[in-house]
């Protein structure tokens, strides 16, 4: 926590300079370049990775591979972010990992970022572990990220749209050559539909760097349905062909029509990995993706009134969690609390905002210097949509005010950053935790 925390820094240039990738490769030298000894899957984008990360790897783990992720941010515990398994490292040996990878970064690397640690440490301890594949999420971009040291033998490439433009650039082509920075030489490259300027500069550097790459719906045979059935409510439907697999009509695990492009990356990510050991039976696909489960996402923690959380914080997974909740959640009105930090497209949140709010209030994170005023927000949202908000600076009194202003078949969501939703998760648990001990004395 000593080391300089991109994630909360106000300001940050985005940079060969700032982004040291010899920093990164000097520390994972000092810890005996784990790297080499990890098979990877590698996942940039700026929507919809942790998701698709999170059906890669129950597939895979129900398939026997032992799985290890690494994904950010964490939400409660920041030992969310290195798993294997869908467990947790556990604390001793998150301590004995700190406590080395620190020792290390003395010596090699003594300026080495907060993110640059947690992704030594995660490479050390799925190298420790030996396992069978690792599926790592970058923090930031790509090709400047200090996960782009691994040696990847497949790469995925998510939704690419506006997100932290004031580093990676302001508009898409830019974005995405970034995101392209993760491609290797003869490693390949699977992507998501995207929009044409993006799609041109991912092929592009592709064939500049002497790779291939394919497009969910293009290279690779694509469609999608949505259905309705007894067992699973609505939902959608998605079918998958490859030159080696067919996946016919495999039902989406998580909520929401966007959410079936990213299942059909994490079924071709899954075509491409198993490429040495044979297909996996299309039954353990089906209940890998059915054991699917994604903290912080269209996430319920709390009942009467229904409180979701969701880490939306750009206006693409804003909208698709708007959508979402109208299809799948049934609710007379949904009251948003929303906060977001100040690093975001702003106008463009808060016009998603609108788009489901019947009523917001504002606040903001306690603990993310990042953190746009509420005041801010409520001023910036009153002058582009009318529409009752009010600001309130503490999450706890928000949640208050929107429980006393919900009715029984009303909604709260709370979303606009994972910092939001981590703090409204904590709050919760312990409300939770107390009244139960309440009720035990009682």
């Amino acid at each position: 926590m000593e080391h300089t925390d991109l994630e909360r820094v106000r300001s940050v240039k985005y940079s060969d300079e700032t982004f040291k990738l010899d920093r990164m490769a000097a520390l994972l030298k000092g810890l005996g370049d784990p790297q080499d000894s990890v098979r990877v899957a590698h996942v940039a984008g700026t929507v919809g990775k942790g998701s698709m990360v999170a059906m890669v790897a129950s597939i895979l783990q129900n398939a026997d591979f032992t799985v290890g992720t690494f994904t950010s941010p964490h939400l409660t515990d920041i030992r969310e972010r290195i798993t294997i398994n869908g467990q947790m490292i556990d604390k001793s040996a998150f301590a004995a990992l700190t406590a080395e990878v620190g020792k290390t970064a003395e010596k090699s690397a003594p300026d080495a970022t907060y993110f640059e640690l947690l992704t030594g440490m995660a490479l050390a301890h799925f190298a420790e572990e030996a396992v069978d594949i690792a599926v790592v999420e970058t923090g930031l971009g790509g090709r400047l990220d200090s996960t782009n040291l691994t040696k990847p033998s497949v790469t995925l490439i998510t939704l690419i749209d506006y997100d932290h433009m004031h580093l990676l650039g302001n508009d898409l082509e830019s974005i995405a050559r970034e995101k392209a920075g993760i491609m290797k030489p003869d490693v390949p490259v699977i992507s998501v539909p995207q929009e044409p300027e993006v799609e041109a500069v991912l092929r592009e550097h592709a064939e500049k760097i002497g790779t291939t790459i394919r497009f969910i719906g293009k290279e690779i045979e694509f469609s999608s349905r949505f259905c309705v059935s007894d067992d699973l409510g609505p939902h959608t439907r998605i079918c998958l062909i490859t030159e080696r697999t067919q996946y016919m009509h495999l039902p989406v695990p998580l909520p929401g029509a966007h959410q079936a492009i990213n299942c059909a990356l994490a079924l071709a990510a899954i075509d491409t990995l198993s490429a040495n050991e044979g297909s996996i039976d299309e039954s353990i696909v089906y209940q890998g993706l059915a054991e699917t489960t994604v903290p912080g996402r269209m996430e319920r923690i709390w009942d009467k009134p229904t409180i979701i959380a969701d880490g939306a914080h750009n206006p693409a997974s804003l909208e698709c969690l708007m959508r979402t909740v109208g299809a799948h959640i049934p609710n007379d009105s949904m009251i948003c609390i929303f906060g977001c930090c100040q690093d975001k497209d702003i106008d463009g949140l808060l016009d998603k905002v609108a788009l489901g709010g019947d009523k917001v209030i504002f606040t903001k994170a306690s603990n993310q210097p990042r953190a746009v005023e509420p005041e801010e927000l409520v001023r910036r949202f009153a002058e582009r949509h009318n529409r009752v908000c009010q600001a309130e600076e503490k999450l706890a009194d928000a949640l208050e005010i929107a429980a006393q202003a919900a009715s029984r078949d009303d909604l709260i969501c709370i979303t606009g950053s994972f910092y939001l939703v981590g703090e409204a998760k904590r709050y919760l648990g312990d409300l939770r935790a107390k009244r139960e001990a309440e009720m035990a004395t009682a």
